[in-house]
């Protein structure tokens, strides 16, 4: 395996996609010993009559023994695989921000980290010759293109999200509900569709985005969630306990308080909507990942494509 970029390269890399995309991903997919990155297996589609010579192999005997004629099952196969990967473009991920330098955390925010994921993941499945897309939303669908394996299309692709990375835009409100159900109407049946995204949705706006995920599954694609969150602060509300500004990217509304005087109301509501998110993954069967920043993005996708391995 060859040796990844330390995590200070890495930020100082910034944008310069590819080439982080291949020092992450090269060494670390040879030494697998299979593809985090599986074609579908092949589906039914439907019988016909058997033929006289012909293999026996996909006779169904079941047919057989109800009508005493010979059916052959005929399959559907799909043999490459199509990736659908839906990064989060709103204003919150562009958190951890600092109003005063906005060059602070370019590069060690939660949409600089999604961009870098999925750098790689379209580097590796590039590798394998499987196609892939990229939607980019806010509060709807900003960039959405079809699934190719091209070079051509791959370096597309990074334009579209270095060009993100080095122009934030604050103010962008995000309807992460909305879009996915768009994402699940538009794109190919059966595809593997890899979301990046910090879920910051209101509670009132679960049961919709519960819903929209739903809808994803109902149409028979593979899910995988990346819950992308600066942990400690967006979950554990770690911060001293002085007076703060807390600043609302989307809206920017201000709000004045000390940390200590909402923390433990926040943390509680905060771990309640994660665990009905984990817990609805779960009955949906999407691949929920924990995401934190400060772990950066190398370990984290390389521990979820070994797991992906051996369970393919």
């Amino acid at each position: 395996m060859s040796k990844i970029l330390e995590s200070q390269d890495i930020r100082a890399l910034g944008s310069n996609l590819e080439l982080l995309a291949r020092q992450v991903v090269e060494g670390f997919i040879v030494g697998l010993h299979r593809s985090p990155f599986h074609g579908f297996s092949v589906e039914f589609a439907e019988h016909r009559l058997y033929n006289s010579g012909e293999s026996t192999r996909n006779i169904d005997w079941k047919v057989l023994a109800r009508t005493d004629k010979l059916f052959v099952k005929r399959f559907e196969e799909e043999t490459n695989l199509r990736c659908q990967i839906v990064v989060d473009a709103s204003s919150t991920m562009y958190y951890p921000w600092d109003a005063k330098n906005p060059e602070k955390f370019k590069y060690k925010n939660k949409f600089c980290f999604a961009a870098q994921s999925a750098s790689a993941l379209m580097y590796a499945l590039k590798r394998q010759r499987d196609a892939f897309g990229l939607t980019l939303f806010d509060d709807d669908i900003r960039i959405s293109t079809n699934c190719k394996s091209t070079t051509q299309h791959y370096q597309q692709l990074l334009s579209f999200l270095a060009e993100k990375i080095e122009n934030p835009e604050l103010n962008h409100a995000t309807d992460l509900a909305g879009s996915l159900h768009k994402v699940a109407d538009a794109i190919h049946r059966r595809s593997l569709v890899i979301i990046f995204t910090d879920v910051m949705e209101r509670p009132e706006e679960a049961d919709q985005l519960f819903a929209a995920l739903q809808h994803l599954k109902h149409n028979k694609h593979e899910v995988i969630l990346f819950h992308v969150t600066d942990k400690h602060t967006e979950l554990d509300f770690e911060f001293e306990n002085r007076p703060y500004i807390f600043v609302d990217m989307e809206s920017g509304e201000e709000l004045r308080l000390q940390p200590n005087q909402v923390k433990e109301f926040y943390t509680q509501q905060v771990r309640a909507f994660t665990e009905q998110l984990k817990l609805r993954c779960l009955q949906y069967k999407i691949d929920f990942v924990e995401a934190d920043i400060n772990k950066g993005f190398a370990p984290i996708l390389q521990t979820w494509m070994v797991k992906r391995a051996r369970m393919g």
